[in-house]
């Protein structure tokens, strides 16, 4: 997850879209077209290292147990910030040469894969196996597109986080057990920090953690339920009020490092870590930076929903998809098996940091920032995250994140705003 498509990426994916609808294809693939040898798999991710190649060999290793007949064949690629792995997976598939399953965001980012017709409509595949009971209503909604779902997740992250190093806000005599009221309760306690000698009192890193970060203003200033009508129209980018989240981000980025645009997510994780900074807003795959370093929860640093989220949960979720002319389908389907099943679920959400996505998951089995997590899951509103993929197909997204990006560069806060109302307009197809 928390993998932003850059401008490349997307206009890979774009052209795979376009060589899709081209083709003439019916959209009517079949997965029985493999080879019928099903004696492996092979799964692309681009859960390569870290934490994250963590999450993926707890998940090989339960699958391993199900399924010892079949054989895994890691096909993750590195590098780029995901931007890498979504480039070679749109060229193996507008080359008609899928892997047996993929990587993908729960949500829009699926929308191009599925207008090329590359996906198989796993609808028999969920009432097989019971996963429109086991996951919560809320969960499937988001998965269906005109009546079809096309992926399963293995979890769910939430993106509206902010971690907190409680050592230096007390030095600062702020506490930590409290989050400020709204965002500008909480820039009051970033200068103060700032007054107290805190050089970086909010870290941030490359593209994609700053249109995180943006998206977490925006929800903070219009809403759950403006932010939500800002991806169907019924909020228009020209509103007043984001007009005011975007000053309230020029004001979060004055105090927060300059250097972030070189560097990917742990490094502005690290920051909180060791000191350097106060708070870095970062989806809660950042629990494992911190379980890493040995760091204890609600002692060396805690959390909290970016103000003025309280009550809202900002959602995606890792996926993954049957591919049509995948060349093992049924070891696929073995594959989709395990990542839905309890024990694939508890295995790698223990490992990232994420809460299990089946409703049927024993809490007491995760730790206080999961069962928290899953409290919040249960109870908030929920809502879809932009960053990743989630809210928006990528061809909208590209924009915002070049939008953004420019932004971070030049300050002109209206230029960002026509940028995201041009977005807007050619996302919806208007």
């Amino acid at each position: 997850m928390r993998r932003t498509i850059t401008a490349v990426a997307g206009i890979a994916i774009a052209g795979l879209a376009l060589a899709g609808c081209a083709s003439g294809d019916s959209g009517k693939g079949s997965a029985s077209g493999g080879s019928g040898d099903n004696s492996q798999v092979e799964i692309f991710t681009w859960w390569a290292s870290g934490s994250e190649k963590v999450g993926l060999d707890a998940l090989v290793k339960v699958f391993n147990e199900q399924y010892p007949d079949v054989k895994f064949v890691n096909a993750s690629v590195a590098g780029g910030a995901g931007s890498n792995a979504k480039n070679a997976l749109a060229s193996r598939l507008k080359a008609n040469n899928p892997p047996d399953s993929f990587q993908a965001h729960a949500g829009a980012e699926l929308t191009d894969y599925i207008e090329a017709n590359k996906l198989e409509d796993l609808s028999s595949f969920y009432k097989d196996n019971g996963l429109t009971d086991a996951f919560p209503s809320t969960l499937v909604d988001r998965l269906t597109v005109d009546g079809k779902i096309y992926s399963v997740p293995s979890n769910i992250h939430r993106a509206n986080v902010v971690w907190v190093n409680t050592a230096v806000l007390k030095k600062a005599g702020l506490d930590a057990t409290k989050a400020p009221a709204d965002m500008d309760a909480w820039i009051a306690d970033m200068k103060k920090l700032k007054a107290a000698g805190v050089a970086t009192p909010l870290s941030v890193a490359t593209d994609w953690t700053q249109v995180q970060l943006f998206e977490n203003v925006l929800l903070a200033d219009l809403g759950a339920d403006g932010y939500s009508g800002l991806w169907d129209g019924t909020t228009k980018f020209d509103d007043a009020k984001v007009t005011t989240a975007i000053d309230h981000y020029s004001q979060l980025l004055a105090l927060a490092n300059t250097d972030g645009t070189g560097q990917d997510w742990p490094v502005a994780t690290d920051m909180v870590i060791d000191g350097t900074a106060a708070y870095n807003v970062m989806g809660d795959w950042a629990l494992a930076e911190f379980d890493g370093k040995g760091k204890t929860y609600g002692t060396d640093f805690t959390t909290w929903p970016t103000p003025g989220t309280e009550g809202t949960f900002d959602f995606l979720a890792d996926s993954f998809t049957l591919p049509v002319g995948a060349p093992h389908p049924e070891a696929a389907k073995d594959w989709l098996k395990t990542i839905s099943s309890a024990e694939g679920q508890k295995a790698f959400n223990l490992a990232k940091g994420s809460i299990p996505a089946r409703t049927d998951a024993n809490k007491a089995d995760y730790p206080a920032y999961q069962q928290g997590a899953m409290d919040s899951f249960s109870k908030d509103t929920i809502v879809s995250s932009l960053a990743h993929g989630a809210a928006v197909k990528v061809s909208w997204l590209t924009d915002v994140t070049s939008a953004i990006g420019k932004y971070v560069s030049d300050k002109d806060g209206k230029a960002l705003q026509d940028a995201l109302v041009q977005a807007q307009t050619k996302g919806l197809g208007k």
